[in-house]
């Protein structure tokens, strides 16, 4: 691409925002932060308004590519896989691989609701009492039903057929966010499922991805994100 891609979301946190960053540095092809640039808050609200745009997104993140503005974490790397060698070619391929994709997206969404289980529009200490019960349950059931689920996917290294896709970097963010929020949980929790912490690995290990992971433009986990560290949660 000679026109970088842009990627609009909220700046300082991953979010769901880092699923699509995650991609677009394996692929090695350029793109712009947009609201980490000086005034690029404005462009990134703008994505969101009937009033400026004739398909606004609900929410971050949008990939502007072109002309095109595409909205939602799984849709956008539906996009992107197809574009850069991400997802298989065969169409029953890459619907599977959105099919996962958008399981990841169910268990993030429950993590994030741990801290928030009652209203994203109040504060964690608002609902600690509920968040409480909320994790507990994550923590001891769910967290063990979607990592089994993922254990079974797992077969020859990859997620989806024989090479990586944004599947697998989906994962490694998953397991990365787990473990950041969930450290106790997770120590337990990982001898259990060896496919997926060698595919973590695997990830971790790819050039494009740990230069990333060394460099200023991946943001740190932080308690503004989906994934944040609540030591009462973690028991």
């Amino acid at each position: 691409m000679t026109t970088p891609y842009q990627l609009l979301y909220w700046p300082g946190l991953q979010g769901r925002g880092e699923f699509v960053r995650l991609a677009l540095e394996e692929a090695g092809v350029p793109y712009v932060d947009v609201a980490r640039q000086k005034g690029g808050m404005p462009k990134m609200m703008a994505s969101l308004d009937f009033e400026q745009t004739d398909h606004p997104s609900f929410a971050p993140p949008v990939l502007q590519a072109g002309e095109l503005l595409i909205g939602q974490t799984a849709n956008i790397l539906m996009y992107l896989g197809t574009k850069h060698k991400l997802a298989p070619r065969a169409e029953a391929g890459r619907l599977w691989a959105n099919q996962l994709q958008l399981t990841i997206a169910d268990i993030v969404n429950e993590a994030h609701e741990t801290h928030h289980p009652i209203s994203t529009n109040l504060y964690y200490e608002d609902q600690k009492t509920e968040a409480k019960k909320r994790a507990k349950d994550f923590r001891e059931h769910r967290i063990p039903k979607f990592l089994d689920y993922f254990e079974g996917v797992v077969q020859g290294g990859w997620a989806v057929g024989s090479r990586l896709s944004y599947v697998d970097l989906s994962l490694f963010q998953l397991i990365e966010g787990l473990r950041y929020a969930f450290p106790k949980t997770m120590a337990r929790l990982e001898p259990s499922y060896p496919k997926l912490i060698a595919l973590h690995d695997k990830v971790a290990a790819r050039p494009n991805i740990a230069a990333y992971l060394q460099s200023k433009r991946r943001i740190p986990f932080n308690e503004t994100g989906i994934f944040r560290r609540y030591p009462e949660l973690d028991k």
